[in-house]
């Protein structure tokens, strides 16, 4: 089985018990100046589903959701970073 690594932006910060809630789905929780990011592998698409269900049933308001490649950065991000090098090049 494949995981897949996720970062999950939520707007606001976590109270102690919701951050318990998602620590308990193997996901670390970092607070920004504004929003709450949830990061971590999941399974598969019916535990991603489950997480966004759970947010949902907080009232949270969900942001943003993406999946990180293998190195932790997002889909492309690495061909983004090397075509900005050559254009400044």
């Amino acid at each position: 089985m494949s995981q897949h690594r996720y970062e999950i932006r939520i707007r606001g910060p976590l109270t102690p018990s919701m951050r318990s809630e998602f620590a308990q789905l193997d996901l670390s929780s970092t607070t920004a100046p504004v929003d709450t990011m949830l990061d971590g592998e999941l399974d598969d698409a019916a535990a991603l589903h489950g997480v966004l269900r759970r947010i949902e049933s907080y009232g949270l308001e969900l942001v943003e959701v993406r999946r990180l490649a293998e190195d932790g950065d997002p889909p492309g991000a690495a061909r983004r970073r090397d075509r900005a090098q050559s254009n400044s090049s």
